[in-house]
């Protein structure tokens, strides 16, 4: 059934300007003025840390609360520098009843996912039983059909380089005709991986096999899938076990029922305006999404993972060189816009070198980076999914919430000192990552 006409509507971008919007999805961006609900609701950030001289928390703590002046919704964050740590919040957990977020929430973390799923294949790569450079149809014969099975390997599936296409728009179709119904009639369908990926692999291909870099979750659906048949168990209760808790995280987990189940915000979805107001997907089956998004986490559990994995907890020093070892990320234009590993994005800024990744799933954002030494982490999440802004020819424009989203990020990552000249000097973009989670979606169909 079509969404009502209050909750949808059509902006005044062309067919082809919201194929563009749909394919090569930049950084996600509003105006204030677009969001009063949230700026009704005000509450000053809210922050708790370890005292350590050089850890400005007044300013993580007012940078935060600029994100959520700017228009997001609420707010949550945690930084870590060596021993010391920071947590904080901004904003509201739900628009109409007031209630705050608080800097412990769970969130649901998307294709931070990634990382995780990717970590559990390069322990078995270290245990000799997976060969990176192998293809496919060794280990999953017939999964992707014909010639391309024997030619996609498994370093293509976790760099994004298989050429497969992504399922995205086939498992929600209303999308394709600028409808957002599927996203509600499909709340509680539970769906197998099998039939991702076989959505996937008849979507038109992205390119040749190892040709170039293109974002598709399919291709960690296969990652899954290729470590339930080496494990011989299911994939998420190998991740849980050899992963999740060997890194420590405690509030970290696949979800099993549609539900959050600790506290947690309620999650807003715009979908570039074609629900308005936003609409909450908090409750939601995450089937969809499987080892290629589904992980549920809080912003401390997420500076803990980097820490342990960036540290060589987690893999030894020869299969974690093969995580960072990346290859150009690209917008449409082929314009070299970020650096992507196995699982792994890696962000060249003014300041110096990082490692992490971006999620977006509906309703929910998430950032979570770390210095390479593993020293420095911060993870930072929003309540508010794809609130662009988009012109007639589809291309967004950045506006206050993404250009707080980078002071902040800058505050947290290159600034740990108070007046830092290195948060003057540097320049942190977080537009290409997120651009990941959508360009590669086939274009839209009016």
């Amino acid at each position: 059934m079509h969404l009502a006409s209050r909750h949808e509507r059509r902006p005044a971008a062309t067919g082809r300007g919201w194929a563009v919007a749909l394919t090569c999805a930049a950084a996600l961006v509003t105006s204030a003025a677009a969001l009063p609900q949230a700026q009704a609701a005000t509450r000053p950030a809210t922050s708790a840390a370890a005292h350590r001289p050089g850890t400005d928390r007044a300013a993580l703590a007012e940078a935060l609360e600029a994100i959520h002046t700017a228009g997001m919704y609420g707010t949550y964050a945690a930084v870590r520098d060596g021993d010391t740590a920071w947590r904080g919040a901004a904003g509201v957990a739900d628009r109409d009843t007031g209630r705050p977020v608080t800097p412990d929430m769970e969130q649901r973390i998307g294709s931070i996912s990634k990382s995780m799923t990717a970590v559990a294949l390069l322990q078995q790569v270290a245990a000799g039983r997976l060969d990176l450079d192998a293809p496919v149809s060794r280990y999953l014969p017939g999964l992707v059909p014909g010639q391309r099975g024997d030619r996609i390997t498994v370093r293509m599936l976790l760099n994004h380089t298989s050429g497969i296409g992504d399922y995205v728009l086939y498992a929600f179709p209303s999308l394709q005709t600028l409808s957002t119904s599927s996203l509600d009639e499909n709340r509680f369908r539970h769906v197998d991986p099998r039939e991702l990926v076989r959505m996937g692999v008849q979507a038109p291909p992205t390119g040749a096999p190892g040709e170039k870099w293109s974002y598709s979750n399919t291709n960690y659906i296969i990652a899954g899938l290729l470590l339930g048949k080496l494990t011989g168990e299911d994939p998420e209760r190998y991740i849980t076990r050899n992963v999740i808790r060997r890194a420590g995280l405690r509030h970290t987990y696949f979800p099993r029922g549609p539900r959050i189940t600790g506290p947690h915000p309620k999650l807003y979805e715009s979908f570039y305006g074609l629900i308005d107001p936003p609409r909450d997907y908090s409750v939601y089956d995450m089937s969809w999404a499987g080892t290629a998004g589904a992980v549920v986490s809080t912003m401390a559990d997420l500076d803990r993972f980097y820490r342990q994995l960036l540290t060589g907890r987690l893999l030894p020093a020869a299969e974690l060189a093969e995580m960072k070892t990346t290859v150009p990320m690209t917008d449409a234009q082929d314009n070299v816009i970020g650096h992507y590993g196995l699982g792994l994005i890696r962000f060249d800024w003014g300041c110096g070198t990082f490692w992490g990744h971006s999620g977006a799933v509906f309703g929910a954002e998430t950032w979570a980076l770390s210095s390479p030494d593993g020293r420095r982490q911060m993870a930072l999440a929003y309540n508010l999914s794809k609130y662009d802004k988009l012109a007639a020819d589809g291309t967004v424009t950045p506006g206050p919430i993404d250009d707080a989203v980078n002071t902040f990020v800058a505050k947290a990552l290159c600034a740990p000192t108070t007046g830092s000249p290195a948060l003057r000097s540097a320049r942190v973009d977080l537009a290409p990552a997120h651009a990941s989670e959508w360009r590669s979606l086939p274009a839209a169909r009016r």
